[in-house]
């Protein structure tokens, strides 16, 4: 759907998963959506250096998530959530479904 204007659907697909899941990881995208985890790591370099997203290191794992900082954020993001809005519900529920199982008793 955005293809077009990011230039490359691997980048859509991590926009659109950093924007429902607020951050994440290079092969949870990866796995996620079934793509080849250099692409994802070669995307989220050139978002990084553009600007749009920033990474941090919890423990093992680089974070990414979008950069609080970047000028055309909150534009960006409503973007994202309109083109979410009209994608089909069957893909919806496959890829951007929020946890359903509970936490453990007692886990922050």
């Amino acid at each position: 759907m955005l293809e077009p204007l990011f230039g490359n659907r691997i980048v859509e697909k991590i926009m659109f998963s950093l924007l429902v899941y607020e951050n994440g990881y290079i092969r949870g995208i990866a796995n996620l959506f079934g793509i080849p985890v250099r692409g994802v790591v070669q995307q989220l370099k050139r978002l990084e250096d553009g600007g749009v997203v920033v990474s941090q290191i919890k423990g093992k794992i680089r974070l990414y998530q979008f950069n609080p900082r970047y000028p055309f954020l909150s534009e960006l993001k409503c973007l994202l959530q309109r083109a979410i809005d009209v994608l089909p519900r069957s893909e919806i529920e496959k890829y951007y479904r929020m946890r359903t199982r509970p936490r453990r008793k007692g886990k922050p």
